[in-house]
This record gives structure tokens, C-alpha cells and sequence, in this order.
């Protein structure tokens, strides 16, 4: 029973996909070899660092888990550190709906760095749900930062989700054959 769910399911799913036109106006893509590299590039999403005065958590809550890097100064070694190691591997972090956030600039007191009440420097995980995971004094490798969000439940959900709608896409495309 399961499986003809599961079935019947992937089918509903790869319909509107099956129904969609293909478009035969589109540029012949021999004309210009870097042009898919230009467009792959176009369409990656970006991982650019956000500053605090700028945003407010409440602009993400529920869209996006929310890497802070605070700081007292930009000057700050540990600030450097974890900058460039996030900067370093974006696409993991791109893959888990994390926006970067950062605060060097005690003097602004952004409403992000009154709610945190960093002390130097600071790394702080906050999930969709808007609540502060975790803190750290100390500069965090992407890997292990993204250990600590996938052991989060709604990332565990995400990712049943996720595997989930794949079983469906092949179970579909499988009916197709």
C-alpha cells in the first residue's frame, strides 16, 4: 500500500513537470562555449556577508538559518578568521539557508548586537524558529558548523524531506519508462 502511495504521489508530482513545453527558441549554445559557464555562474545564488546595521532577525525567521560574527573591531584576528573561513566554502552553507551576518562596530549598537550582548568576539547560530542555537568565543570551521546545524530537528526534517521528494522524482520517472 505504501508503495502504490508512494507511486501515485511521484506521478501528481512529475505531471505539471511532463506537461511543460520545451523551448525550441532558445540560443544555440555551441555559438558561445563560456556562455554556460557565464550563465551557471549567474544563476549560482551569492553568499554575501550582511551587515547588522542593515537587517534585523526578524527578516529571516522562518526563511533562513542565521550565521552572526560579532566583533568589537574588524581588526579583530579571530573576526578575519572566521570571515574568510565562511567565505571559503559558501556552497555548504548556501545549501542549508544560512545567511552570514556580521557586527564590527560596537559603536553602532545595531538591534542585533543588543540582543546578542557579544563580549569581543563572538559566532552565534540561530535557527528558522529565530532562537539562538549555539555561541562561540572562538572562529568555527564551515564544517563544523554545518555538523551543528543538520543535527538541528528542522534540518533533520529537511532532509527526510528531501530524500523523500527524490524517492518520488525516481519513482516517477521510472512510471515513465
Amino acid at each position: 500500500m505504501k508503495q502504490v502511495l508512494v507511486i501515485v504521489f511521484a506521478a501528481f508530482l512529475a505531471l505539471p513537470a511532463l506537461s511543460q513545453e520545451v523551448d525550441t527558441t532558445a540560443p544555440d549554445a555551441s555559438a558561445d562555449p563560456g556562455a554556460d559557464a557565464q550563465e551557471a555562474e549567474a544563476a549560482a545564488p551569492v553568499f554575501e556577508p550582511l551587515n547588522a546595521a542593515d537587517v534585523s532577525l526578524a527578516d529571516f525567521q522562518w526563511l533562513k538559518r542565521i550565521v552572526v560574527v560579532l566583533a568589537d573591531t574588524p581588526a579583530d584576528p579571530r573576526f578575519r578568521e572566521q570571515m574568510d573561513l565562511l567565505q571559503a566554502r559558501p556552497e555548504e552553507l548556501i545549501a542549508r539557508d544560512v545567511v552570514l551576518i556580521f557586527d564590527d562596530d560596537p559603536a553602532a549598537q545595531s538591534e542585533i548586537r543588543r540582543k546578542l550582548r557579544p563580549r569581543g568576539f563572538m559566532l552565534v547560530l540561530i535557527g528558522k524558529d529565530g532562537g539562538i542555537k549555539l555561541r562561540k568565543p572562538f572562529p568555527w570551521d564551515v564544517r563544523e558548523i554545518t555538523r551543528a546545524i543538520d543535527k538541528w530537528p528542522l534540518r533533520q526534517q529537511e532532509i527526510r524531506d528531501e530524500k523523500a521528494r527524490a524517492a518520488a522524482a525516481e519513482a516517477a520517472l521510472e512510471a515513465a519508462r
